[in-house]
């Protein structure tokens, strides 16, 4: 089983003024996706020459009224397997929670013993929608 770290990913009240600071540190953008429909800004920042080490700047454009007294400031941390489905057996087997199966055969996310949310994504294209993770519903939160 291989895993390659992708990103952390922090939500921001201000993307003008988060992109500022961490230009400060020396990051630059190194992609941006923007998704008018779920109505937030995905900025990737990271050193420059080391686009593999981004942080993502999440901005949801209507705001986030918990920010940043609730902890919701740190989102997750992401890591790219090669089977989605054998790593998430694998951790199941092992007593951990799956909170958002991977359905899609994409994306699933778990948390570790302190609560960290851990999104899995797959690498490459996504796999086709298997059993038992297309029917099974989320637990808990990540």
């Amino acid at each position: 089983m291989t895993i390659r770290y992708l990103h952390t990913m922090v939500r921001v009240l201000d993307l003008d003024a988060s992109m500022a600071f961490y230009r400060l540190l020396g990051l630059e953008e190194t992609k941006r996706y923007t998704n008018d429909k779920g109505r937030f800004t995905l900025v990737f920042m990271a050193p420059p020459g080391q686009p593999d080490c981004p942080v993502e700047l999440t901005y949801n454009w209507d705001g986030d009224t918990g920010l940043p007294s609730d902890s919701r400031h740190f989102g997750h941390l992401a890591y790219e397997v090669d089977d989605i489905y054998a790593t998430c057996a694998h951790l199941a087997a092992n007593g951990v929670v799956i909170n958002r199966p991977p359905r899609d055969g994409h994306m699933a996310f778990v948390r570790s013993p302190d609560n960290v949310s851990v999104e899995i994504l797959q690498k490459g294209e996504s796999l086709a929608p298997a059993e038992p993770w297309a029917s099974m519903g989320n637990t808990g939160s990540w």
